[in-house]
């Protein structure tokens, strides 16, 4: 089996947070990591250390190139202007032959997320993990169709089974579907506008891996941040006992 690629969606500003850094160099109180630190540990933990990373950078990307030398660098010259659609598509552009799991930069979570998506992995499925004891309105909701794939995914989605978790992955067979499609979003949306064209345009198949007994938290604001702190104390607490 080939190496498994990851791509880590860091070009964004985080204006949000309110940070004057990018927001996945934000430290997590319980052991001083960064989150994309916790995030590049999590993927060595979970899929190995031949495990091939890109990051996709743009604002400020000097400070996170510095932080996280020992991975690949696509460049969204473009961030200010466009969403995260742009910046996966740059990604998947650069990647080679296979599948590829994604995350966005500002996700903390545990590394067993990515353990539910490798036997995804083995089989070239596509994938996105979720999140089903919520549905918070400002995030990234699904409903399922009558075979239990994802059929729509976005945050104006009612009637929700759940919500993503920004952990996802595209199989080798689904990948330039999903690339085509990503080129026909607009600049300002984000990446799961491009899944649903590819559902409806061409069969991709998406099923949601439920990991709501684990945590991950997307950090958008000061809130996000104490829950994702708060959540990384009590795994490492249940590490230690």
């Amino acid at each position: 089996m080939s190496s498994i690629q990851v791509v880590i969606l860091a070009a964004g500003k985080g204006t949000r947070l309110g940070r004057p850094h990018p927001k996945p160099l934000t430290v997590l109180t319980d052991d001083g990591r960064t989150i994309i630190t916790q995030q590049l540990d999590n993927i060595r933990a979970a899929l190995g250390e031949d495990a091939r990373v890109m990051v996709v950078v743009g604002f400020k990307f000097d400070m996170i190139m510095e932080a996280v030398p020992d991975v690949v660098f696509a460049y969204n010259e473009d961030y200010s202007d466009t969403n995260t659609n742009r910046s996966l598509l740059r990604a998947l552009r650069n990647t080679v032959e296979g599948p590829v799991i994604w995350m966005n930069g500002d996700v903390v979570f545990d590394p067993v997320v990515l353990e539910r998506l490798k036997p995804f992995l083995a089989d070239d499925r596509s994938a996105i993990a979720v999140n089903t004891a919520a549905t918070a309105e400002e995030e990234v909701k699904y409903t399922v169709d009558a075979h239990g794939h994802v059929d729509a995914l976005s945050k104006q989605v009612r009637d929700a089974l759940g919500e993503a978790v920004g952990v996802n992955l595209v199989s080798a067979a689904d990948k330039l579907a999903l690339i085509r499609r990503l080129g026909e979003c607009d600049d300002q949306d984000y990446f799961e506008r491009g899944i649903e064209l590819a559902i409806e345009h061409d069969g991709m198949q998406v099923t949601p891996v439920d990991i709501s007994d684990l945590f991950a938290v997307e950090v958008d604001n000061a809130e996000d941040l104490e829950r994702a702190n708060e959540a990384q104390r009590e795994y490492t607490r249940a590490r230690q006992a």
